[in-house]
């Protein structure tokens, strides 16, 4: 944990309240939303209360998940949560990664970015492997700097053609290991339980509810 100038800091817990979601992804509020239930919290996104979207110029899925919630809790005076998350895929050499979302374009098209994702796997030839692994970095930072972050994972392979109309992002073109559908077939409360973001979302709730 980390402070806004580098120092550390000593672990921080959340109080029951609002907590600002940065982010404006309806589908990605969605399901952090359902997450924080159980805990008091409030949550209110950032497009409900008129924030900007910062520019992600970090290097890391933390480094960018720290600037967004360090930008809305600095303009909100509120808590912030924010998610910074990807498809990593191995045979792509790590792409899409922090730039999943700049694949979809600026019309958020996640249909074409899954398709440019299964043609980049296709142009590498028949021996091109299709594990791949989703990452969820969670920020959670105060109005006077102070921010904390969680990294979760969960593993599996790239499958076509898109399978499921649940989850959002490229869910429909990734099936987790040890499970015979895509993330984009799964009811929610089942990927709750095993995705990337329920992974970083856990230990949030260990460190700092």
């Amino acid at each position: 944990m980390t402070d806004n100038w580098g120092g550390e800091q000593a672990m921080r817990k959340l109080e029951p309240g609002k907590l600002v979601i940065a982010s404006h992804n309806a589908g990605k509020v969605r399901e952090i939303a359902e997450l924080l239930g159980p805990y008091g919290i409030e949550p209110v996104s950032a497009g409900t209360l008129g924030l900007p979207e910062p520019e992600e110029t970090g290097t890391t899925f933390i480094a960018n998940a720290e600037l967004k919630a360090l930008a809305a809790a600095d303009l909100s005076g509120l808590p912030a949560l924010a998610d910074d998350s990807g498809l990593v895929v191995e045979a792509l050499n790590g792409d899409p990664g922090i730039y999943s979302a700049r694949w979809a374009g600026p019309d958020k098209d996640f249909n074409l970015a899954m398709k440019l994702v299964w043609d980049a796997l296709t142009a590498k030839g028949p021996d091109a492997g299709h594990d791949a692994h989703f990452i969820c970095a969670l920020a959670l930072a105060w109005p006077d700097g102070h921010v904390e972050a969680f990294e979760g994972r969960v593993d599996g392979t790239i499958v076509w053609p898109p399978r499921g109309g649940n989850g959002f992002g490229y869910d429909p073109v990734f099936q987790p290991l040890g499970h015979d559908i895509s993330f984009g077939e799964m009811e929610p409360a089942a990927k709750h339980k095993m995705s990337h973001r329920a992974d970083a979302f856990a230990k949030l709730v260990q460190a700092a509810l």
